[in-house]
């Protein structure tokens, strides 16, 4: 889908309505801008509370992947207390 846009006084740029809509992007979004060559690539970005961005470290989510391969593959157990819990670890 090619598409332009005019460059006003200020360097800003409209992004076309079919573009903004195929890429989810709306009015206050975050897009990360990057040059590769001649060409400009936009990125939308989506802001994560500080709290919450060690989540979103690799490290974080290479351990969601290896949980979410293991309840997958059936190697949980399941306790109905606490205290079975503790006992297992023993």
């Amino acid at each position: 889908m090619t598409t332009y846009s005019k460059v006003t006084r200020n360097g800003q740029v409209t992004l076309p309505s079919s573009i903004r809509k195929k890429l989810g992007v709306d009015e206050g979004d975050i897009v990360e801008i990057e040059v590769v060559n001649d060409a400009v690539i936009l990125v939308p970005k989506k802001l994560v509370d500080k709290s919450q961005a060690y989540f979103w470290s690799k490290k974080w989510q290479a351990g969601e992947i290896e949980a979410e391969q293991d309840i997958r593959s059936g190697r949980v157990k399941i306790f109905n207390t606490p205290a079975d819990l503790i006992k297992d670890l023993d």
